[in-house]
């Protein structure tokens, strides 16, 4: 039977994917996303995510495992017998066709009537913001435009599942920025399972309800963006997920107060001029600016402390500009004070 409101809309169990005689790709993932829900796949290249999407639309067979779809097992169906829609990075436009052929192509293939496509397409265009942009071609448009009118083509089939991988891998900073609160918008709109694929970490936390973090082809940790930001299970995810201070040894020792692995994220340490107060409760360590990069809306400190006669652990703070007063002679070689709250300090041992 089908999903219903609120069950799975994918399930992924034990998949694994091998190539040749030991090239493991997938290494026996469990995943399950719900009906309507924004899923991010994050991970490094080579780590196993776009393998896992290609599995979803049919493009990859498992080599082990179970694939479900709205609860149905289509592990053994092809990519046409599939209600999913891919958007690569590339768009694949027809440079020829208007932005409304192109729309239209898939249903024209499959024989859909001309007005129902023209209406369908107009609706499709209309969900993402292009309404009056049918009749130009594809070289009309900027690169935002034309992600959204791959969009609306995928969209125009009414899928269940939409695959994007990397969709705005190939846009500028700014534009990409812009178009992950489009997306977001739009996937609020239209209400179907979107899971992007992506190795950027800050659009993964912007765009998802959750994600999953690929590594080496095995799921390091699935859940909430906040919580995976907030609480990551290991040196991987602390370290891909944001950036992270991880403290170990004798360096966790002396600025944690015990032994084992552990991670601050910058912009829970505060900068202050050598023998300011901190306050209440805060663990400090005296240090030495070893880089000041100022960008815009924050600034990030790294600076040398020393501990306990050992080889200099370097500590990075980003602090917040608006909210902040730095030292005014802070640079390359300013002694500062380093200061953390122990609630900033999670626990990797455990």
């Amino acid at each position: 039977m089908p999903s219903g409101p609120g069950e799975p809309q994918i399930e992924l169990t034990g998949v694994r994917k091998v190539f040749g005689d030991s090239i493991v790709a997938v290494a026996g993932a469990d995943l399950t996303v719900d009906d309507g829900e924004l899923f991010a796949i994050l991970g490094p290249s080579g780590s196993g995510k776009t393998t896992v999407l290609r599995m979803i639309a049919g493009f990859e067979q498992p080599t082990a495992g179970t694939i479900k779809l709205g609860g149905v097992d289509v592990t053994a169906l092809p990519a046409r017998r599939r209600d999913v829609n891919t958007v690569f990075q590339e768009y694949a436009l027809f440079p020829h066709m208007t932005v409304a052929q192109n729309v239209e192509y898939g249903m024209r293939v499959r024989g859909v009537p001309k007005g129902e496509r023209r209406s369908r397409a107009a609706e499709a265009l209309e969900m993402v913001r292009l309404a009056d942009y049918g009749p130009r071609k594809p070289a009309q448009l900027s690169g935002g435009q034309r992600q959204r009118v791959a969009l609306a083509r995928a969209l125009v089939g009414r899928p269940k599942v939409l695959l994007l991988d990397e969709p705005l891998g190939a846009l500028d900073l700014k534009l990409r920025e812009q178009m992950q609160v489009e997306l977001k918008a739009i996937q609020r709109e239209v209400g179907i399972t979107f899971v992007i694929v992506t190795h950027d970490q800050d659009e993964a936390l912007t765009l998802c309800d959750r994600l999953a973090v690929f590594n080496d082809g095995r799921i390091e940790q699935i859940g909430k963006a906040r919580d995976v930001y907030e609480n990551p299970v290991n040196r991987f995810v602390a370290d891909f997920v944001g950036t992270s201070n991880v403290l170990d040894g004798d360096a966790a020792e002396a600025l944690v107060g015990r032994r084992g692995l552990f991670a601050v994220r910058p912009e829970r340490i505060a900068v202050l001029p050598t023998g300011a107060p901190p306050a209440p409760g805060s663990r400090t360590v005296d240090a030495t600016v070893a880089e000041v990069i100022y960008a815009g809306p924050t600034t990030r400190v790294a600076a040398v402390a020393q501990v306990g006669g050992q080889p200099g652990v370097t500590l990075t703070a980003t602090v917040l500009n608006a909210a902040a007063s730095l030292p005014e002679d802070l640079g390359h070689g300013t002694q500062i004070t380093l200061a953390w709250a122990d609630g900033a300090v999670h626990d990797l041992s455990t």
